[in-house]
């Protein structure tokens, strides 16, 4: 009879190690690339431009589950362009159902020299679906903080550099709330696997 209790403290000491090891297959599920954000940002919803000359706000305007907005610069020698390369990359990458519920948006920190013009022809050598905002620098610079990018220094055309710690990509939900982003290193593959992640915890 001494064996019971033995056999008892086998078999949950088993189901408890079950549970466990669930438990931590369901945490590495939920991992992802991007830094969370607990509370997540709530983001400025001032009214911008799109570079067809309509009004277009982070909050109002972006219609897709999941919006990944990056700030910066057609000028920018190298980080703009490695980031916005990741992201086109990735948006090949994924597949019709996830690509359908994604919006990519380039916000300029230079509209001074980044006209409409300037900034459709930059994106469109990346991935010609990508959204290109402007409007008063001022304005921008709110929406910006908002979600914790910083402007940089100041750019002889009167604009700003994002500097190498306000590079990374901001993903917005449909509440208007940034609840992760991405720094600058963040690969193609890294992208297609956290977006796909974000799309199926709603």
């Amino acid at each position: 009879m001494r064996r019971a209790p033995v056999l008892v403290t086998v078999l949950v000491a088993a189901l408890l190690a079950g549970l466990l090891s669930a438990c931590s297959d369901d945490d590495r599920a939920t991992e992802l690339n991007g830094r969370r954000v607990d509370p997540p940002f709530t983001v400025n919803g001032l009214a911008l431009e799109d570079t067809d000359g309509a009004s277009f706000s982070l909050t109002e305007d972006t219609d897709e589950r999941l919006t990944l907005v990056f700030f910066g610069y057609s000028n920018c020698p190298e980080l703009c362009g490695l980031v916005l390369g990741n992201l086109a990359s990735a948006m090949t990458q994924l597949d019709d159902s996830d690509r359908e519920q994604v919006e990519v948006v380039f916000v300029t920190t230079d509209p001074d020299r980044d006209t409409p013009g300037v900034i459709r022809d930059y994106l469109d050598g990346y991935d010609p679906s990508f959204v290109g905002v402007t409007g008063a620098l001022d304005d921008i610079a709110a929406v910006a903080g908002s979600v914790a990018v910083g402007m940089g220094d100041k750019l002889p055309s009167g604009g700003y550099e994002v500097d190498a710690h306000s590079t990374q990509v901001t993903g917005i939900d449909v509440d208007g709330q940034a609840p992760i982003y991405w720094p600058q290193t963040t690969s193609p593959g890294e992208y297609v696997d956290d977006i796909h992640a974000l799309l199926k915890e709603d």
